[in-house]
């Protein structure tokens, strides 16, 4: 062999896999708007779970859109434990639409609690109250799923493990 030069040897197939990392998860930031978009979600599906079971009777043709939110809630929710970033706008349109129709009827339930109206499961009053604190939960969900859209949850990162040293011939 010629003296000066240098023969790369192929490494060994271990050294060939490449691992993803993913930088943006491992932030403090990042798994706290995680976490808080999943209690958010959670939250959101039971607010509106009470509301569809103590006013069962009286949603006329709100039932399937009510239960259809619940299981989307609590699907997104999973996704968003996993980190999956791309049903945080999703989210938050959902949101949008259900702070929109929470803020129209709250009020409505507080007008059935009078004389003549059909008795509700719960309390009028209570699902009034109820209705109306999916408001402001909508509205953290919001702006909690559009901070983690923002964190760039999905950036991967391929790097290759660390190889032992190997010992490098020395010009002589």
């Amino acid at each position: 062999m010629p003296r000066g030069r240098i023969v790369w040897s192929r490494p060994a197939m271990a050294a060939d896999e490449v691992v993803i990392d993913h930088p943006n998860r491992r932030k403090a930031a990042s798994k706290v708007t995680r976490l808080l978009v999943v209690v958010l979600l959670l939250v959101s599906a039971v607010l509106v779970g009470i509301v569809t079971i103590g006013g069962w009777d009286e949603l006329e043709g709100a039932k399937a859109l009510q239960v259809a939110y619940i299981v989307l809630y609590i699907l997104m929710a999973v996704l968003v434990a996993r980190w999956n970033r791309g049903v945080l706008p999703v989210a938050a349109a959902l949101a949008i639409i259900m702070l929109i129709f929470a803020a129209i009827a709250g009020p409505a339930w507080f007008e059935r609690d009078k004389e003549g109206f059909a008795q509700t499961g719960l309390d009028a009053s209570v699902l009034g109250l109820v209705t109306l604190l999916i408001v402001p939960v909508q509205a953290l969900l919001i702006i909690a799923a559009m901070s983690g859209f923002r964190q760039a949850w999905n950036v991967e990162v391929e790097r290759h493990p660390e190889a032992p040293p190997r010992a490098v011939p020395q010009p002589g």
